[in-house]
């Protein structure tokens, strides 16, 4: 069964439809190809930046309070994330508000202001913010692997910014920003949900005049120099670690033997490194296994809070694991109930308006297409052991891993050695 509903504007915007006959709400989403990736040294953070300008009020709405009063009004919610490739905007409303919910979207993305003193206003926002991220070192650690991966590169740098480049922000560089990258060739509008009718109309009377324009970004590109390990000292009882490797781009052939893997050493209280560092040996209070797939690149790695006393022990432990994928076949029963959760939770992620636009604009973003659901599905099952075992040796093989790690230590040097 076909799910989306794949159309184009003249000037190139992208419409996904998704109709749901159940649902009493709609989620409309509209995702620009304008993430952190496409900074510069001295943008760094300006994709970030622009996402919170947008709420800070348009002509029509001009200030944040006018804007969220409306979308309560409705009985509404809207946010927006910015990542390394994208920004999305969104709104989740009844079915009946769609047109004003995607009016006010479209306003925020169109007709905000940028006034001067909300600039200022909200560099000191996301000056806070950035102290929650470098304070967080369950957040934190995922930027420093990225470092790790990627180096001095965009890929590598935190998607909030530095300070330096935040506070130089201006109105006219900031709005600069936006005219650059929120152009029509790099937006897709996105709604499911319960649609009466065809919302292309309603789409093309707001968009249809977006101008148009596309610019690329640099390549992805490995780190070159040798570092494998990157420690972060912080006086604290417990590490926070993120071991793991390159891997695989979105679109790459074996994403579907990557999914599997994940969710063998990761996925829920049963999974490999869970059963092994928390359930048996006490030394971690959970650890999951993530992975990051951008248009030319990607990356998978375990990350939990260790116990610091015994973070050796738990390094040598993941690293273990990890090589044992490589060295003996994953036993019929492990591998269906790893087939079963990656379904699953796909399944359950899709089955909602949000959840299925989420994974669309993922997907339609990067890849410039929208895989149907059971394509996914179909994809995951079709995994074999033998799979798992020859993916797992190009991603783990000697030299290829990575640590971040954030705790009392000093010494890199004694991790090195637990990765070789």
């Amino acid at each position: 069964m076909t799910v989306f509903k794949r159309d184009a504007l003249a000037n190139r915007v992208r419409i996904l439809t998704a109709p749901m006959p159940h649902a009493q709400s709609v989620a409309c989403f509209l995702g620009f190809a304008a993430g952190s990736r496409y900074e510069t040294p001295e943008t760094s953070g300006f994709a970030h930046f622009v996402e919170h300008m947008l709420f800070t009020g348009t002509g029509r709405r001009p200030s944040m309070t006018a804007l969220s009063t409306e979308v309560d009004a409705l009985g509404a919610q809207f946010n927006a994330s910015t990542r390394k490739e994208s920004t999305v905007y969104y709104v989740r409303c009844t079915s009946e508000h769609l047109d004003r919910g995607l009016d006010i979207l479209v306003d925020m993305a169109r007709n905000s202001t940028f006034e001067p003193s909300e600039v200022e206003r909200e560099k000191g926002v996301i000056s806070e913010e950035m102290n929650m991220v470098y304070q967080s070192p369950r957040v934190y650690v995922a930027e420093i692997f990225a470092a790790l991966v990627y180096g001095d590169r965009p890929l590598g740098w935190p998607v909030i910014g530095r300070r330096e480049t935040v506070a130089a922000a201006d109105r006219e560089a900031l709005v600069s920003f936006v005219r650059r990258w929120y152009t029509a060739p790099r937006l897709v509008v996105a709604i499911a949900g319960g649609l009466d009718g065809d919302p292309h109309g309603r789409v093309a009377e707001l968009l249809e005049d977006l101008p148009g324009g596309d610019g690329g970004c640099e390549r992805a590109a490995l780190n070159g120099d040798d570092a494998r390990v990157a420690v972060e000292q912080k006086d604290s009882e417990q590490a926070e670690l993120a071991i793991g490797a390159p891997s695989f781009p979105a679109d790459h052939p074996d994403r579907y033997v990557l999914g599997i893997i994940r969710a063998l050493l990761g996925g829920g209280m049963s999974s490999r490194l869970y059963r092994v560092l928390v359930s048996e040996r006490g030394l971690a209070y959970s650890i999951i296994t993530i992975i990051q797939s951008y248009a030319d690149a990607g990356s998978i790695w375990a990350q939990g809070g260790v116990n610091a006393e015994k973070a050796d022990e738990a390094v040598s432990t993941v690293v273990r694991e990890l090589r044992r994928l490589t060295e003996e076949p994953v036993p019929p029963d492990e591998l269906e109930k790893a087939l079963n959760y990656a379904r699953g939770r796909f399944v359950f992620q899709t089955e909602t308006p949000q959840g299925l636009l989420q994974y669309a604009l993922s997907r339609e973003l990067i890849e410039g297409r929208t895989p149907e659901p059971q394509e996914v599905l179909d994809g995951l099952g079709a995994v074999t052991a033998d799979d798992v075992r020859r993916v797992a040796r190009e991603l783990f093989a000697p030299g290829a891993l990575r640590l971040a790690i954030i705790g009392p230590f000093d010494d890199p040097a004694r991790f090195e050695r637990l990765l070789a």
